[in-house]
């Protein structure tokens, strides 16, 4: 995946964005690990790393404040699609989202845009229906302690 060119694609809002400054840590078949700063300030986060699950359908990202300590893990329910001609990686947000928070506790969140794209059509039903069983896979991971196996790629490259 040599000169791979990322881009985040969301639903709400709508937009698809060039992700030029992520530095591509660790790339194979499965996973790419990358290093970022956050595209528009934000209150608390500051930059990060994430590890694209090119098979599972999710990427999780682990956020840190701007004294590099530790905000939360968030992990995101998206789906792929490569553009051979353009070498592009495209990961489309669908929206449900859970955060690992310090303390260890989980929380879901966005449930309730996915009603209301169900609603405008701004997502297939199809697509809806893989986000969620996507959710359900990572909560199973997550419940069941596995959540460490995900997370070492990210800590493993970690500078």
């Amino acid at each position: 995946m040599q000169d791979l060119k990322l881009f985040r694609k969301r639903i709400i809002p709508d937009e698809c964005i060039f992700l030029k400054d992520d530095i591509i840590l660790f790339s194979d078949e499965d996973i790419i690990v990358t290093k970022w700063n956050v595209i528009r300030p934000k209150k608390d986060l500051h930059h990060g790393y994430s590890c694209y699950f090119l098979k599972e359908g999710f990427k999780v990202s682990k956020f840190y404040k701007e004294d590099n300590s530790l905000l939360y893990w968030y992990c995101d329910i998206v789906d792929y699609t490569y553009q051979d001609e353009e070498n592009a990686l495209i990961s489309t947000d669908l929206l449900a989202d859970v955060a690992i928070l310090p303390d260890g506790s989980v929380r879901v969140m966005d449930l309730d845009e996915l009603a209301e794209v169900l609603d405008s059509g701004a997502l297939s039903v199809p697509l809806i229906k893989l986000a969620l069983l996507r959710l359900n896979r990572l909560l199973s991971i997550i419940y069941s302690g596995g959540f460490d196996k995900l997370k070492i790629h990210i800590e493993e490259r970690e500078d």
